[in-house]
C-alpha cells in the first residue's frame, strides 16, 4: 500500500473549486481565501457539534477567521471602486 503524499492529503482536506468569475488576479486570490475560510468554518462547526470544541472556542476561532477574510478583502481591494 502506498502512502499518500502531502499534496494528496492537502487536496483532500482543503478541496478547491474552479473559479467562474471574471479573471482578475485579486478576485482569483480572494476566491481562494474565501474557499479556505468556508472549509475551515466547516471543520470548526463539526468539531463544535461533536463536542470537541466549546461553543465559545468555536466562536472565537470563527471570529479570527472572519477578521482574516475581511483583511484579505481590504488588502486585495475587492469591492472598492477603482
Amino acid at each position: 500500500m502506498t502512502q499518500p503524499n502531502s499534496q494528496d492529503k492537502n487536496n483532500f482536506l482543503y478541496p478547491r473549486s474552479r473559479y467562474y468569475g471574471k479573471f482578475q488576479p485579486e478576485t482569483l486570490a480572494f476566491n481562494a481565501n474565501l474557499q479556505e475560510f468556508a472549509q475551515k468554518i466547516t471543520y470548526i462547526s463539526c468539531l463544535e457539534t461533536g463536542g470537541k470544541l466549546s461553543p465559545e472556542e468555536a466562536y472565537e476561532q470563527i471570529k479570527v477567521l472572519w477578521k482574516q477574510l475581511k483583511h484579505s478583502k481590504k488588502e486585495l481591494s475587492i469591492g472598492v471602486n477603482k
